[in-house]
């Protein structure tokens, strides 16, 4: 993918692979336009378990799968504080990332990262994690992201308004993490859509990816398709042997669900604090470690991705609540970042509070392996924005902007102005 391919991008295409306000993103929460952070508040102060699952608790009623995972016969709890919530991703021996009942995350467990657990998390995180490490930043930075990000302004620029959401954010993580497995623009979008496809489009995956491997296999290059198949695999018998096909694309599937499916969403809640709040925007402007705060701030008052589940092992007590082996736990990070025994002010704005880790990424083995370049690509995006477009404030004459969804939330548009 090259600089000059980017101006090419249709914004009415990408507009219906990225709107929360699209029928696919209504299914999985995108049409929830409640704000649950009152609701999550109320849950945490009669307990921190709670019986069911977010989404329903919360008055959201969507699909089964995205009320909260596809297993309505085993029993749900939910929990909102930031000490349980801790307290599951640490236990790795009680709280896992597969279940034992038959269904969908069992049968990925032995290929995509997201549902494996322990020794065999461990050896096949190891692979790709030298990639997403900070000292890799300038890896992707120079490769992709500054590149991206310079050729979007330029479309945009003259312009003198635009939905940034769509018209910039969407874009750069797509382009990046699609970039770094040698994908070209126009397969990049046609991955985009089947991601977001009712009933995923695996088909589609395969098609693009299937020629990159053989053909890295045959000459490697610098990019992560390359680490991929250059990658071995001790086993615990000792026994060393390359990723296979199969492998390499349940990693790639991760990678680029994850890569293009929230860094763009957390950039858009980011922009929109910070244009509610001008005093930081002007602060951000002048400082960058300013901006950098302002970043992580976000990831704790409103990350995309408010929920995760584990599985429990064996029957235990969680925040006083009975819990039976074969559980779902369905941590709420929304909440627990907002938890007031954590944080002062917890539903304020603040990028001057202290900082204190939050769950915006997760937490424990299954941290969010991109978070790094995620940090990256909002850090260059916003720069470019405040360094070239002059007086960048909301657009008056727009509808104002609102961050919807309940799994995935993002907002309908950041419509702005500058000049």
């Amino acid at each position: 993918m090259v600089a000059s391919d980017v101006p090419t991008l249709d914004p009415q295409r990408i507009r219906e692979l990225f709107d929360l306000r699209s029928d696919v993103y209504a299914a999985r929460g995108g049409a929830f336009e409640t704000d649950p952070y009152p609701a999550f508040h109320q849950l945490r102060e009669t307990g921190p378990v709670h019986p069911g699952i977010v989404g329903p608790l919360v008055g959201f009623h969507g699909e089964a799968f995205f009320q909260g995972l596809p297993y309505p016969e085993l029993p749900h709890f939910s929990v909102f504080d930031h000490a349980t919530c801790q307290s599951v991703l640490r236990d790795n021996d009680t709280f896992v990332s597969a279940p034992s009942a038959p269904g969908p995350e069992r049968a990925m467990a032995d290929t995509l990262l997201l549902y494996m657990d322990g020794v065999k998390h461990r050896r096949y995180r190891a692979l790709v994690q030298p990639s997403f490490v900070p000292k890799r930043g300038g890896w992707w930075s120079e490769r992709w992201i500054e590149s991206t990000v310079r050729a979007l302004l330029d479309a945009i620029e003259p312009l003198g308004r635009s939905d940034l959401n769509v018209d910039f954010c969407a874009a750069i993580p797509l382009l990046t993490i699609c970039g770094s497995f040698g994908i070209g623009v126009s397969d990049a979008l046609r991955i985009r859509e089947a991601a977001t496809a009712d009933g995923r489009d695996a088909h589609t995956l395969v098609d693009i990816l299937a020629p990159i491997i053989a053909e890295r296999r045959r000459e490697p290059a610098d990019d992560l398709i390359s680490v991929l198949v250059q990658a071995e695999v001790t086993e615990e018998d000792g026994e060393r042997h390359r990723l296979s096909d199969v492998d390499i694309l349940g990693f790639s599937h991760l990678l680029l669900a994850a890569g293009s499916g929230t860094t763009w969403k957390q950039m858009g809640i980011t922009l929109l604090a910070l244009l509610t709040h001008p005093q930081w925007l002007a602060a951000a402007r002048a400082d960058r470690a300013v901006l950098r705060a302002a970043i992580e701030e976000s990831l704790r008052w409103t990350p995309t991705d408010p929920m995760f589940s584990r599985y429990a092992t064996k029957d235990t007590t969680l925040g006083g609540v009975d819990v039976p082996a074969g559980s779902v736990i369905h941590l709420c990070f929304g909440a627990a970042n907002r938890d007031p025994a954590r944080w002062e002010r917890p539903d304020e704005f603040d990028p001057s509070r202290p900082p204190g880790a939050h769950l915006g990424f997760g937490g424990g083995p299954h941290i969010c392996l991109g978070m790094h370049v995620a940090r990256a690509e909002i850090l260059t995006a916003i720069s470019a924005l405040l360094d070239r477009l002059p007086n960048l404030r909301l657009d008056p004459d727009a509808e104002t902007p609102r961050i919807i969804g309940m799994y995935e939330r993002g907002p309908t548009a950041v419509p702005v102005v500058w000049g």
